[in-house]
């Protein structure tokens, strides 16, 4: 923890400099990185806890409720969806709450890490053995402890060499780069890379999802629900309800009176006027304020 304070220290000397670490720590040590009001660490901890909670509304629940009860005024949260190091979102939860998963990414409170290919919704690829590259694996073939799966190639596009190599990459395609790439995604009004661009364009017009506060965080019946609030001059309220079991789920009394920013289905904005959150379905509401 002191050589994070020497290196913000450091850092803080040279400019405007941000600091992001590592941190592969349960919360309650992860935050001792961000120092204290006057000692301050790092600016950005990472937040891997993502990567081994379980995936269930009352898990995630209980997961905000510890991290920001540990955080100090002068911390800033962030949050990991994934990484090199271990399975795909796809892989881990399937690809339907892979969507629900980016709405809560792109709308909890703190900054957001998207790892290259999780905009795509790449899931882990299978590398046979005379393509393994990880020494992991390579010093210990067959156990399960290679890494290459989660670190093959970015597929741009369709062509040869799938925009990303004129030469043969050090990893195989996922088998679907063919129609599972940037260029087809960004032509699908429907597509996971979509997904991402209008979540991404929300935070960018709805400032309570860059710096509000986050309560009334609540895990009921397997949907996981919170509200983003700012105050001040741009005041907002949004309501963010995501559905986590593959089950149709009825919409609370206060979603009624709002106004559908963002759904992961891509299909429905405006006014709410159907009490149904529908299976895998994750929506923005505006239910007060600026937003719309």
């Amino acid at each position: 923890f002191d050589l994070a304070v020497a290196l913000r220290r450091h850092v803080d000397a040279r400019g405007d400099h941000v600091l992001l670490g590592e941190t592969y720590l349960e919360p309650e040590m992860l935050v001792r990185y961000h120092g204290t009001s006057e000692a301050p660490g790092l600016h950005l901890a990472g937040n891997f806890n993502l990567l081994w909670t379980p995936w269930t509304a009352t898990d995630l629940a209980a997961l905000i409720h510890r991290y920001e009860r540990l955080l100090e005024p002068h911390a800033w949260p962030t949050w990991v969806l994934g990484n090199h190091d271990r399975s795909r979102i796809v892989s881990r939860i399937g690809e339907a709450q892979a969507r629900v998963a980016t709405m809560f990414l792109l709308t909890v409170r703190g900054t957001p890490t998207i790892y290259y290919g999780d905009e795509i919704g790449l899931a882990d690829v299978p590398i046979p053995p005379e393509q393994v590259c990880d020494p992991w694996e390579v010093r210990e073939p067959g156990r399960g402890f290679g890494r290459d799966p989660v670190r093959t190639p970015m597929p741009w596009d369709a062509g040869p060499g799938h925009g990303f190599t004129s030469g043969a990459p050090w990893l195989p395609f996922n088998p679907d780069a063919g129609t599972r790439n940037v260029a087809s995604q960004r032509s699908d009004p429907q597509s996971m890379w979509r997904l991402h661009h209008d979540l991404l364009q929300l935070r960018r017009r709805a400032p309570a999802l860059q710096t509000g506060a986050i309560d009334d965080v609540v895990a009921h019946d397997g949907v996981l629900s919170y509200r983003r609030r700012l105050d001040g001059e741009h005041h907002a309220d949004l309501l963010v309800i995501l559905e986590m079991e593959g089950r149709p789920a009825t919409l609370p009394a206060e979603a009624l009176t709002g106004s559908v920013l963002l759904s992961t289905h891509l299909d429905r904005t405006g006014p709410v006027t159907d009490t149904v959150l529908r299976a895998d379905e994750g929506l923005v509401i505006d239910v007060g304020g600026d937003a719309r």
